[in-house]
């Protein structure tokens, strides 16, 4: 996606800096779903197109967690354990990146949108709605 006078670059990884990857993001959304794995991860979600988001290292330290219908990729770094970004079951297109591993502290800055993924199945088309 090109460039927008609303377009933001930021970088962003993993813990222990084994991962890093830049983004671009033209809008202030992100949603906080309260599923069984986004909870206990504290994932904060903002969906991108693959073109928006750029690994800059650390290929080899991620690893792939699935579960489920194993649709999503939920990748993470094997050495600190900590998840930036994945391919999600809702957007399996789309990069879905973790506000939190921004190096900036950014949620001032974006609208949080919760979303009811516990009852994933009733609520799903929602968030296919965005992005």
């Amino acid at each position: 996606m090109p460039l927008t006078p609303d377009s933001n670059t930021y970088l962003g990884g993993c813990h222990c800096g084994a991962v890093r990857f830049s983004v671009v993001i033209d809008n202030s959304e992100a949603i906080d779903c309260n599923c069984s794995i986004c909870r206990k991860k504290g994932f904060l979600h903002v969906l991108l197109d693959p073109e928006n988001f750029t690994l800059l290292q650390g290929s080899d330290a991620l690893t792939t967690y699935t579960f489920n219908t194993h649709t999503a990729q939920h990748t993470f770094c094997r050495i600190c354990g900590i998840h930036p970004f994945y391919r999600p079951r809702s957007h399996p297109d789309k990069i879905d990146v973790n506000l939190r591993c921004l190096d900036e502290n950014l949620l001032s800055k974006f609208q949080i949108t919760p979303f009811d993924g516990e009852n994933w199945e009733d609520n799903v088309e929602a968030i296919r709605k965005l992005n």
